[in-house]
């Protein structure tokens, strides 16, 4: 699987690490050896049912598409996993191989051998009060990863730790995450929470939907590109951009020419805006990664443009006919269950 793109704190990361070193497989327990619980730098192991999550929705088509792609194409999840388990992408994958069983599939980079580079894409936490994991980078990834067949909430996973703030109270502790942009209280309608409304479980039946969140995600390359340094919760400033200029409503996001048009309208007018111009929360355009040019100056029959473009019965199938398709055989099962 290719490289995300997504580097952020990495510079700080490597100066952090330089320091501190890095936790191999062993984790916290290494850590918590040496007399300090895990810090700043340190990769430690958990399960997908440590993670708290940081925010109170994800958009749920990001996640049926990873779904539906995995259905297509299992190897898929297991790049995904060991992409964000800091080792590249997946070596041997057999018939019998889970995500829950790390030990029944291999990634093209072992253990001990990691770069910077597979390094500096790996999901983080922060450590805060009773040894909690709270994620702030990866609800979708990881969400996919409980979602998927042979995955769930037992899957281990590596993690990258940005901070241990685990001394602080819990109002203290929350006061430093907002400081630090690493929670986002509004939820899947962008009402405002308390930190206290946040669940404490990933998945599809702890977390709320955010449909703009959603569209926003398909966007991607196409009207904008996650910067080197991109500020967390990026996708959702994006987000309410959109609902400042659209009302999802007026649109049937069930039909996939309906859907397309919509995205391609969306990053069109993305990247009609001012570098400068503040899309929300006092980011501007620039810092959020509107790309000068739509689908980054190549035609609409090539790059992201034509690969989201190709619906289900392509042979490659984009990532939005992936969603959409899945999305159906989730209501249809959901009616089946009911009738």
């Amino acid at each position: 699987m290719k490289n995300t793109g997504q580097t952020r704190r990495r510079g700080a990361w490597l100066a952090t690490a330089a320091l501190v070193g890095v936790v191999g497989v062993a984790g916290a327990g290494t850590a918590e050896a040496r007399g300090r619980g895990p810090q700043a730098g340190d990769l430690i192991t958990v399960s997908l049912a440590e993670l708290r999550p940081t925010q109170p929705a994800i958009g749920y088509d990001q996640i049926y598409y990873k779904l539906g792609r995995y259905a297509a194409e299992p190897d898929k999840a297991f790049d995904d996993w060991c992409e964000a388990n800091g080792q590249g992408e997946a070596d041997e994958v057999t018939s019998r191989s889970r995500l829950d069983d790390a030990r029944t599939f291999s990634c093209t980079i072992p253990l001990g051998e990691e770069t910077e580079d597979s390094i500096a894409v790996m999901k983080t936490v922060v450590i805060g009060p009773g040894g909690k994991l709270y994620l702030t980078d990866g609800h979708h990834t990881f969400t996919s990863f409980w979602e998927a067949q042979g995955g769930g909430s037992d899957t281990r996973i590596r993690v990258r730790v940005v901070d241990n703030l685990s001394d602080l109270s819990m109002p203290a502790f929350w006061r430093e995450m907002q400081a630090q942009n690493w929670v986002w209280l509004r939820d899947g309608d962008n009402r405002p929470i308390t930190a206290n409304r946040l669940s404490r479980h990933i998945g599809l039946r702890s977390l709320g939907e955010d449909p703009y969140r959603a569209l926003v995600y398909f966007t991607r390359d196409i009207g904008y590109a996650q910067p080197d340094d991109a500020t967390e919760f990026l996708e959702f400033y994006w987000a309410s951009w959109v609902r400042e200029n659209y009302d999802l409503d007026d649109y049937d996001l069930a039909d996939f020419d309906t859907y397309l048009a919509l995205v391609r309208q969306v990053s069109e007018d993305m990247v009609a805006l001012d570098p400068d111009t503040v899309v929300a929360g006092g980011r501007t355009a620039a810092e959020l990664g509107r790309l000068a040019e739509w689908n980054d100056g190549e035609p609409e029959d090539d790059g992201e443009w034509e690969k989201l473009s190709r619906p289900i019965t392509d042979d490659k199938p984009g990532k939005l006919a992936y969603a959409l398709e899945y999305r159906e055989s989730v209501a249809d099962e959901h009616h089946h269950r009911a009738a």
